[in-house]
């Protein structure tokens, strides 16, 4: 029999681990090939392991509630593989497995290990860790570098400098002078929660103990501004209105307002690209693609932001379908840990619980949100060449929450304009 090692799989970019929430599969049971052993969960989202061999589960490495990293063995699965091996051993001289077995183990050794930056201490950006595995340069060296960025993190420059500087300096770069950060401010003990006889206490469940943990990092990270703007949407009304039947007897998928401001929002980004983003230390980090979050409440009550990739490259039948299979499988929990990872810009939607217009929080390292306001009927005035007259419209708010340290008022306020712009402008006679 021949022991094969599982697991915890890479589950996206920036996911280096996992905490596993529930064995599916106890010692003793058999496994099929691609059958789910195990359920985890990441800080976004929560999936299953499954097997890539069939055979017996002899050991389980981790407990429940335990955290484990990206490429850690979690479990030992007996394969019926091994009888070949047992064979080949009998039937060759035993001083001749040994050196074949000696000249594997040294060629192992002389392989150099991958690096694995977990183990750093200091935080690196993925542009610094791309940087140091070209060039070779250990966790050790990473951790003697003077940063320069905030807080005295490694950035760009540094480790190039220090690169370049290697060969006549192959322990450290020389320290560099920096203004000492400015300490962020202390956070306050909260106050004590007075609990009567009749009160019920309910423990957060993992996942509202994350969303707590983000909402007060983003909003001690981010200097929060807002910006409103009222629209007038009746064209897109009438519009879906009267193709959403069709649209949905051809393509087999809802027609929602989502894709539509989804589709004005992506336009908006490329004509406004200070809005895609994000912030590392001193340093601005401009996004190639456009992707976009989408938040989407759970049944329990939790949110979540699935990415829509590439949504500038979508018609808006291609924006429809993304939308309606991410968020399906948001409320069946079947989401991938990669579907909610890349996003560059979030659109959050508070109209759907009757909401006029929000101050949504930042989804870190983001520099901008857009909330929906409810569509209402409202009256308006309306400028004809014949003159102004009062009407019925159907109107919304959006409003745009961004990061000041690096927004100012001008490109948040014409952003969210220019999608107020592209909604007003929709056309009514375009083919769905």
């Amino acid at each position: 029999m021949a022991r094969f090692e599982l697991k915890l799989p890479k589950m996206g970019e920036s996911v280096a681990e996992a905490t596993i929430t529930n064995w599916l599969k106890e010692v003793g049971d058999r496994i099929e090939a691609d059958e789910a052993v195990l359920e985890i969960a990441t800080d976004k989202v929560d999936s299953e392991v499954p097997s890539e061999v069939s055979g017996i589960l002899v050991e389980q490495l981790f407990g429940k509630d335990d955290l484990v990293q990206v490429g850690q063995t979690i479990a030992i699965i007996e394969t019926e593989g091994g009888e070949l091996e047992s064979i080949v051993k009998e039937a060759v001289a035993p001083e001749i497995v040994a050196e074949v077995t000696k000249i594997v183990d040294a060629a192992k050794e002389s392989v150099a290990a991958p690096v694995d930056f977990s183990d750093s201490e200091k935080f690196l950006s993925p542009l610094v860790k791309n940087i140091a595995k070209e060039e070779g340069v250990s966790v050790a060296e990473l951790a003697a570098i003077s940063g320069t960025g905030k807080e005295g993190r490694v950035t760009k420059n540094d480790i190039l400098e220090y690169v370049k500087n290697r060969t006549s300096q192959p322990v450290v770069s020389a320290p560099v002078a920096v203004q000492k950060p400015v300490s962020a401010p202390v956070a306050q003990k909260a106050a004590p929660v007075s609990v009567s006889g009749g009160d019920e206490i309910i423990e957060m469940d993992r996942m509202r103990k994350l969303i707590a943990g983000y909402m007060v990092a983003s909003v001690q990270t981010s200097a929060h501004v807002q910006s409103f703007i009222e629209v007038d949407v009746t064209n897109i009304v009438k519009w879906r209105e009267k193709n959403k039947n069709a649209f949905e007897k051809r393509e087999g998928e809802k027609l929602t307002y989502t894709p539509i401001f989804m589709e004005a929002v992506a336009k908006a980004i490329k004509d406004y690209p200070g809005m895609n983003i994000s912030v590392d230390g001193d340093y601005i980090i401009k996004k190639k693609n456009i992707n976009l979050g989408m938040a989407a409440s759970l049944p329990n009550g939790n949110l979540i932001v699935p990415v829509i990739k590439n949504a500038d490259q979508l018609n808006l039948v291609g924006m429809a379908k993304a939308v309606n299979d991410l968020g399906g499988r948001a409320k069946a929990g079947k989401l991938k840990p990669d579907d909610t990872q890349g996003g560059t810009y979030t659109v959050t939607n508070v109209g759907t619980f009757g909401s006029v217009f929000g101050t949504p929080i930042l989804n870190q390292p983001q520099v901008g949100i857009l909330a929906l306001g409810a569509i209402r009927k409202m009256p308006a005035v309306i400028e004809t060449p014949e003159g102004d007259f009062i009407g019925i419209r159907q109107k919304m708010f959006l409003s745009h929450s961004y990061d000041h340290r690096v927004v100012d008022g001008a490109l948040g306020g014409s952003f969210v304009k220019r999608v107020a712009e592209y909604l007003e402008a929709f056309d009514v006679n375009r083919d769905v």
